[in-house]
């Protein structure tokens, strides 16, 4: 499925109003769905995924041969790339959601007032949701699921670098929710109207009841700028890995190679490194062999190289060690870049993370409880790590199944957003003919 080159703004509108019309009604069908349907119709949805492994994956190659060819990072290359293992992967979120508690009439809170009015404050689902991310086809399969299972409808808008891969997904999991006895239109892309169709998209206010932007901070701040829909805004990861006096060597090096090579393209890859001016000579040396040796580029400050330049030359790795800049401290790499400065102490550390971090993600490695309890008191960030690798932020690893992204706002929704995510509330009042004194 292409763009169309000559659909111009007003019929991607119509066309994008179309969606969101028949989404609605969709959604109206599934919101008073049983748990029992929603989660029949999840495995039919990963059945099908696995059946139709050939399609999704010969899509995939036709992205990422035209994603090399016009240079794309090979971190965004990784991020793209889908393969056997990864399709059963994302196949077996799908049940993982299915397993988990359905969200849709849970009572939050709930009392009896004086006057013998019964209060309770439930769970409904937001509507009809819209999606706008870059190069990640497994997103296209976690919204649509987490979607369903809180009774959403979902519009997405998955991008020129993955327009094959989405359109073969979308087409799947249309007809799973079709055999399932479910209305396909849950689950509709935009993409066919191209960039024109995401305008669209953000201007569907009354269509759409919110929108959540994942991908890079340009994407973000498009969608943030441009849209009067409602916004559930996620953010880029800048995250910074502090490592204090009191850290365990062995567990510091193998966190800090996990949370930046793991997955470099993501955004909960480490992007920063601080490392307490006590142990500094002790623990960069060790810290940056392993990180030379997964082909790391290090971003040092004065201090930083003057302790790994000989280590630098002897390792010949004198190419992977480079002066930091100011950008430095700003960047999210998403490639094999790491940006490294030593610093006083803890409270050195955490005024450099609220200068420059996004709010993602950052992790403290000390065995010091004073110095972790000072440290996740003195960064706002989505979510903080002590002792773990940043690379647990993730839904998925976080017990949620599947996320639709991490929101690193503080309104509704912060961190790994998951089913509750996707829900808002709802006063359920009764009584016996009360009226008002």
């Amino acid at each position: 499925m292409t763009a169309d080159p000559t659909l111009d703004p007003s019929q991607a509108t119509d066309f994008v109003a179309a969606l969101a019309r028949s989404a609605r009604a969709a959604q109206r069908e599934v919101a008073g769905a049983t748990r029992e349907v929603k989660d029949a119709a999840l495995a039919a949805m990963a059945l099908a995924l696995l059946e139709q492994e050939p399609a999704i994956l010969a899509a995939n190659a036709v992205d990422l041969e035209r994603a090399r060819q016009e240079g794309m990072k090979e971190g965004l290359v990784d991020r793209l790339a889908l393969s056997s293992e990864r399709l059963s992967g994302i196949a077996s979120a799908l049940h993982e959601v299915a397993s988990l508690p359905d969200p849709v009439g849970q009572v939050i809170d709930g009392q009896t007032l004086p006057n013998g009015l019964r209060v309770r404050r439930l769970r409904v689902p937001l509507g009809v949701v819209g999606v706008i991310y870059e190069a990640r086809p497994n997103v296209t399969v976690d919204v649509a699921a987490l979607a369903l299972k809180s009774g959403n409808a979902v519009l997405l808008r998955g991008g020129h670098a993955a327009e094959h891969t989405n359109a073969a997904i979308v087409a799947t999991l249309r007809g799973a929710l079709e055999s399932a006895g479910l209305p396909p239109e849950l689950v509709a892309t935009v993409d066919p109207a191209g960039r024109a169709g995401a305008s669209a998209l953000m201007q569907a206010r009354g269509l759409v009841d919110v929108l959540v932007p994942r991908g890079g901070a340009g994407l973000i701040k498009a969608v943030v700028e441009s849209s009067s829909v409602p916004v559930i805004e996620t953010g880029s990861g800048n995250c910074h890995v502090y490592v204090d006096a009191s850290a365990v060597l062995e567990d510091a090096v193998a966190i800090i190679v996990n949370a930046k090579t793991q997955r470099v393209g993501v955004c909960n890859a480490a992007e920063t490194l601080l490392v307490h001016r006590q142990v500094a000579a002790t623990y960069l040396p060790q810290a940056a062999r392993a990180l030379w040796q997964r082909g790391v580029v290090l971003h040092a400050d004065d201090a930083t190289r003057e302790i790994l330049e000989q280590e630098a030359v002897a390792a010949g790795a004198s190419q992977l060690l480079v002066a930091a800049s100011q950008e430095d401290w700003e960047t999210e790499y998403g490639s094999l870049d790491l940006a490294v400065r030593v610093v006083d102490d803890v409270d050195a550390a955490t005024e450099h993370i609220r200068r420059y971090s996004t709010g993602h993600t950052e992790a403290v490695l000390s065995q010091d409880l004073a110095v972790v309890r000072r440290f996740t008191a003195g960064v706002d960030s989505a979510v903080v790590m002590v002792n773990a690798s940043t690379r647990f932020t993730d839904g998925g690893q976080l017990g949620l199944g599947a996320e639709l992204g991490i929101s690193t706002q503080k309104l509704h929704a912060r961190g790994p957003m998951g089913l509750a995510a996707l829900t808002t509330t709802q006063w359920l009042v009764e009584g016996e003919g009360h009226v008002r004194p």
